[in-house]
């Protein structure tokens, strides 16, 4: 009669098994961690980050001057994505503010590649603005700068085109 094998001689493949699966899983996670979303939301953070006190005394700066800025993004109707935008700039007298020249990024939150650049035209006396085609319909971030001889003005505007 032939040798019995003694009773757990079975305990070291589970524990090699356990260890496949672990290598398994692990080797898994490490493949879909490798291949899908970098996690990169910002491209230049660093520059970003360089520049956080100049931006901070940029914003003081323009809080210092007091304008009063109203933004108005009115959708036209029709058969395809339009809108009518109107910026107002008032000093800190109520005045108007004249001689700026007022450009607007817009910018498409949920879909890249319909980002653009708009130029306004004088409306009134501090009035800038007009009637644009967008190339969807949707959310849209503006993001509004006005330059005048030695200022600039920047604020956004999110508005939505049905």
């Amino acid at each position: 009669m032939g040798k019995q094998r003694q009773p757990g001689w079975w305990y070291p493949y589970i524990f090699v098994g356990a260890f496949m699966v672990v290598i398994g899983v692990n080797a898994t996670l490490a493949y879909f961690a490798t291949s899908t979303f970098t996690g990169l939301a910002v491209t230049d953070a660093y520059e970003k980050g360089r520049l956080y006190n100049r931006n901070l005394a940029l914003a003081k700066a323009q809080a210092e001057l007091g304008w009063t800025v109203e933004t108005e993004a009115k959708p036209v109707a029709g058969g395809h994505a339009r809108v009518e935008v109107a910026v107002s700039y008032r000093d800190r007298d109520g005045r108007p503010v004249e001689g700026l020249e007022v450009q607007a990024a817009m910018i498409r939150p949920t879909v890249k590649g319909y980002d653009h650049e708009i130029a306004f035209t004088t409306l009134a006396p501090g009035v800038y603005g007009g009637t644009f085609d967008l190339p969807l319909n949707g959310v849209w971030d503006m993001d509004v700068i006005a330059l005048g001889p030695g200022v600039a003005y920047e604020h956004e505007k999110r508005f939505v085109v049905p």
